[in-house]
């Protein structure tokens, strides 16, 4: 896999969704990241649910994460309702973190 995409995949593990307190990558929300041209990239995602309150907080935090990396000055954050997100998207260490009391 591209390293760039790797360092933006952990960059992203900053942005949580503050509802579940679980990051976006770990909760499975991202489905894909493209680098589009040097300092450009698309992430495809999805939320949790269609009527999420906090859609708009959640796709900025994306958007500035990976803009404020030194590498980037542009992102497209795209939302997709396709496939759906369940439980099954979760990484393990997602998994660990929902059932934390």
């Amino acid at each position: 896999m591209n390293p760039l995409i790797e360092k933006i995949k952990e960059n992203l593990k900053t942005v949580y969704d503050p509802e579940l307190n679980i990051n976006v990558v770990d909760l499975g929300l991202i489905y894909d990241i493209d680098i589009l041209e040097p300092g450009a990239a698309r992430i495809l995602m999805t939320l949790t649910t269609p009527g999420c309150p906090l859609h708009d907080s959640i796709l900025s935090g994306i958007k500035y994460c990976v803009e404020g990396m030194e590498e980037f000055s542009a992102v497209d954050v795209q939302l997709t309702w396709e496939p759906a997100w369940s439980p099954e998207r979760m990484t393990e260490e997602g998994r660990r973190m929902l059932q934390q009391p």
